[in-house]
């Protein structure tokens, strides 16, 4: 009997060990806004009153993305509470990576909108201060929203391998991916917006990813139109809150964010912080790395 004890002690051990870790598994969560339903994930390992960090995906994925579900559990074993949210994109409930398979209707003003509901939402749970973070394009647009919207009561902004812009490279790549010049859409989407017709979409256009879709004119404007506001290097330039970017020196993604931060090497709010050998998605152990920096920046 003896013999058999043992064996059972261990594996109620491994199971008394084990039950943080599944207790920890990312909740879903839900918030109606605008007609539509808004998904998030939300980890609390601590006290809401110890604050959250409010995550953002990058280009038409999500909030459990590979690289953002690994973060968001990483730091709720380092004790962070965090809510990992979906941009709609104007579709009902949407999860899992944007198919390219329906019109665009949502641009940055709704994602911007989306964002400031789920601080509401978070504030309503007892959840604060609301940093924020955001990985690839999702970095810019935290960063936007920020400088842009002025969320009060920010403590932190995060921002990992966030986008960069050059208007000459991006007419170029858009050419070259489409057929067409950028400035044939562009065009056909300040024209019907002159014209007072905002739900008339242009067809069959280039999006991102998405090789022929039907867009909104302000969404394709929100995404295409040259402006610096796309780079966030010069977006954070004289921010006013503690701003950590992290770099993966091996990513191919924005190959010129080691070059661009260089130049915000003084600013006094702005830190910077490489991961050497990380890509762009920061897999495996790279992970941890990230996570590590974060939690060392918040505190």
């Amino acid at each position: 009997m003896s013999g058999l004890r043992k064996p059972l002690h261990a594996v109620w051990l491994a199971l008394i060990l084990w039950l943080p870790l599944a207790a920890a598994a990312a909740e879903r969560v839900t918030l109606e806004h605008d007609g539509l339903t808004l998904v998030g994930h939300l980890q609390a390992p601590a006290d809401p009153g110890d604050g959250v960090v409010l995550m953002l995906h990058g280009t038409l994925a999500h909030g459990r993305m590979e690289t953002m579900a690994t973060v968001q559990d990483l730091l709720a074993e380092r004790g962070v509470n965090s809510l990992s949210v979906n941009l709609s994109y104007g579709i009902d409930g949407r999860e899992g990576m944007f198919e390219c398979d329906r019109p665009v209707t949502h641009g940055l003003d709704a994602h911007f909108s989306e964002l400031q509901a789920w601080r509401t939402w978070l504030a309503e749970q007892g959840y604060g201060p609301v940093s924020l973070l955001g990985h690839s394009r999702g970095g810019n647009q935290i960063a936007r929203f920020y400088q842009e919207y002025g969320p009060s009561d920010v403590p932190a902004l995060v921002l990992i391998a966030p986008s960069t812009y050059d208007a000459d490279r991006a007419a170029a790549d858009y050419e070259v991916q489409s057929g067409m010049p950028l400035a044939t859409p562009l065009e056909q989407a300040e024209e019907l917006l002159r014209m007072e017709q905002p739900d008339t979409r242009l067809e069959g256009v280039r999006f991102l990813y998405c090789e022929e879709l039907d867009v909104a004119p302000a969404a394709f404007l929100g995404y295409y139109r040259p402006e610096a506001a796309h780079d966030t290097p010069s977006v954070i330039d004289g921010v006013d809150v503690p701003t950590l970017v992290i770099i993966g020196s091996e990513d191919d993604v924005v190959a010129d964010l080691p070059e661009r931060m260089a130049g915000l090497a003084d600013a006094a709010n702005v830190t910077t912080a490489t991961i050497d050998g990380a890509d762009h998605f920061f897999r495996d152990f790279f992970a941890d790395d990230v996570a590590d920096a974060v939690v060392e920046f918040l505190d």
